[in-house]
């Protein structure tokens, strides 16, 4: 019964999650509780909890810090959820979106080291999963990052950018804010008594199904690209983009980036290299 749910969701927010309406925000509301179901069922209440409170409270010191001093994703605000509570400056919804993004990126960064999540006794993990899985989230971002502030204006950064509006400082912003729940993340588990092994072939079932969500968030941009929107947009700098070349773009850099990641990650978990399948030695 499993699987015509999440191929439902999964249809349903590449079909409209791209564009900025109710159905979009009730989406990401799913999409935000499916990570947490998923997070229970890998690790277990505690460390979902665990991982929620990390990634929600980081995501808003950081975005509170970012829109007071510009450090360290650039000068921006949000237009997002004007109308819901806020914590500090920041809109209620952009703490469980932290979560939501970071999580299944953490899924897929460490489905592609082999189950490194599973293995946070070796110290090469311990240290190297939260950077993947930093770059992993940060690939997410480049791709939703300029439609979503350029042209759906969610956010809006104040002196534009290069990458269609969005600064550079913003994409180094995301690895700093993600690396730091995600070692966060990793100590716990690390320290954690009896370390959690769930059956193998639903531990497999369980990776597939969050690179899909993870890739799913990417596949979306390729709906208003067929559409072939056209027209100019200009940023709050006083730069004119073209509306086409920044939604072509964005699937190039997506299948480049999210795209090829969960391919890689697919093909690892294919090729069954997971922390119970290695070869171990007699000596």
């Amino acid at each position: 019964m499993i699987w015509p749910a999440v191929v439902a969701i999964l249809a349903a927010g590449i079909g409209f999650s791209w564009n900025p309406t109710p159905m979009a925000q009730l989406l990401a509301a799913l999409f935000v509780a499916c990570g947490i179901v998923h997070a229970v069922v890998s690790y277990g209440s505690r460390a979902a909890l665990v991982f929620f409170a990390m990634s929600v409270a980081v995501g808003f010191v950081m975005e509170n810090i970012g829109v007071a001093t510009g450090f360290p994703f650039g000068r921006y605000h949000f237009e997002i959820g004007a109308g819901l509570p806020n914590v500090g400056r920041i809109p209620f919804v952009v703490g469980p979106m932290w979560f939501a993004a970071g999580y299944f990126s953490w899924v897929v960064a460490a489905t592609l080291l082999g189950g490194a999540d599973r293995q946070l006794d070796r110290r090469f993990n311990l240290v190297v999963l939260p950077v993947v899985a930093a770059f992993v989230t940060a690939q997410w971002d480049l791709v939703v990052d300029p439609p979503s502030s350029t042209i759906a204006k969610a956010w809006i950064w104040h002196e534009g950018g290069a990458v269609f509006g969005v600064p550079p400082s913003n994409f180094f912003g995301w690895l700093l804010t993600s690396w730091l729940f995600f070692q966060g993340f990793a100590l716990y588990l690390h320290h954690r008594s009896g370390p959690l092994r769930p059956d193998q072939v639903a531990d497999r079932k369980l990776r597939l199904i969050g690179i899909l969500f993870y890739v799913c968030g990417g596949i979306t941009h390729v709906v208003p690209w067929m559409l072939g929107q056209s027209g100019d947009i200009v940023d709050l700098a006083g730069q004119s983009w073209r509306l086409q070349d920044i939604r072509g773009a964005t699937v190039v850099i997506m299948v480049f980036t999210m795209f090829f990641t969960s391919l890689l990650a697919l093909i690892r978990l294919l090729d069954g290299a997971g922390p119970d399948q290695r070869p171990r030695s007699n000596n």
